[in-house]
């Protein structure tokens, strides 16, 4: 079992429309093929901490002091 990889557009895409309030989270991972609602969630908190230097970042890369790849 791999990890999936979601490009920063998809991230940005998903955090739109979940800010826009039309669809349901489950509406938005059957769109953007996003299995775990966890995921959305985390990025959402991202968003709202004004992490968003997080979305540009490779799966288990955690910057600290350059925050960005």
């Amino acid at each position: 079992m791999g990890k999936n990889l979601y490009t920063s557009e998809t991230k940005w895409a998903v955090v739109r429309e979940k800010l826009e309030g039309k669809l349901t989270t489950k509406e938005i991972m059957d769109k953007y093929q996003i299995k775990n609602k966890s995921q959305v969630e985390t990025w959402m908190r991202w968003y709202k901490k004004g992490e968003i230097y997080r979305f540009d970042q490779p799966i288990g890369k955690q910057y600290t002091f350059g925050h960005g790849p």
